[in-house]
């Protein structure tokens, strides 16, 4: 079936053509991190102006490109030529070119080539314009629900492999934050291994080939997590994004009064979490956020270890 670009690009035009894109500068594209429908108009706008695309490999971007019905110049730049193809790109900015940069899928300069491309840009006097899009990052974020984090620590991909690896995680997982975490599919059983060692209880949101056909989104706790890889011979390919949810804050629990405690689990056990804390508030006089909470975090883990 061929794809007729055309009304696509005319969209583009009508609803992003309004904004400023100055000459001369450089343009960070966000590109689709699975499903090529998440690609923004505004992206098209920048690929339609470009005078020449950068890209950490030409045949993704190309492929995209031609989707558009767009025939632009490609430059590779990735990360073994990045720091030394950068000066080509520049001089090119410097005399009135629009470059667009995209990395394989995402944004760049974000666990993907590009940072040294900004930075020389910037170091020069160029304009940087970023053009959002997809991120897997905010995508698994929203998708883990973790109702104790204080806001979320990015980490990427960890070190491959010895004791960096696990020094990196026992520095991290003490963090009242979610943990966002890179993994390819030959190392991800090997950390669901150490995240189920150093934090059992711990919930894990497993975001699994993010936007794409067969995505797979579960959040288990840690100590089920190497279980939860090997119940289906598939869970083991296609790209990880995981969230590890923040430690729970103890102190909603340990403040409570035992009485307190026995009558909100067997209140939630009836009720809906919210209704059960106002019904203990009101009957003894406690914080109402904080029976809530405690009761969340009840229900939370009674599910995981269903």
């Amino acid at each position: 079936m061929t794809f007729d670009a055309k009304p696509l690009l005319q969209a583009a035009t009508h609803v992003a053509a309004g904004q400023q894109y100055p000459k001369g500068a450089l343009y960070l594209v966000a590109s689709p991190i699975g499903n090529l429908a998440d690609l923004t108009l505004r992206a098209v706008q920048v690929l339609t102006l470009a005078d020449l695309v950068a890209c950490e490999d030409t045949r993704v971007t190309g492929r995209l490109l031609s989707m558009l019905g767009l025939d632009k110049k490609l430059v590779p730049l990735h990360q073994h030529n990045e720091v030394g193809g950068a000066a080509s790109l520049i001089e090119a900015m410097q005399g009135g070119a629009r470059i667009a940069y995209l990395s394989d899928a995402g944004t760049p300069a974000v666990s993907d080539p590009g940072a040294h491309l900004v930075r020389a840009a910037q170091a020069a006097g160029l304009t940087v314009v970023p053009i959002p899009g997809a991120s897997s990052v905010t995508t698994a974020v929203s998708a883990a629900g973790d109702v104790h984090a204080q806001g979320f620590r990015f980490l990427g991909f960890l070190p491959a492999k010895g004791q960096a690896r696990v020094q990196a995680l026992q520095e991290n997982l003490a963090q009242p934050a979610s943990l966002v975490l890179f993994e390819a599919p030959h190392r991800v059983d090997a950390l669901a291994k150490e995240l189920a060692d150093l934090v059992p209880d711990r919930p894990v949101t497993i975001c699994r080939e993010l936007t794409k056909q067969f995505e797979e989104i579960a959040t288990v706790a840690a100590a089920r997590f190497p279980v939860w890889l090997t119940e289906q011979s598939h869970r083991q390919r296609g790209e990880f994004v995981l969230v590890v949810h923040a430690p729970p804050d103890e102190d909603a629990q340990a403040d409570l009064p035992e009485a307190a405690q026995a009558l909100l689990r067997e209140l939630t056990r009836l009720l809906p979490i919210k209704q059960a804390a106002a019904l203990v508030a009101d009957a003894t006089g406690l914080n109402r956020k904080q029976l809530y909470e405690a009761a969340l975090a009840w229900r939370k883990h009674d599910d995981l270890e269903d």
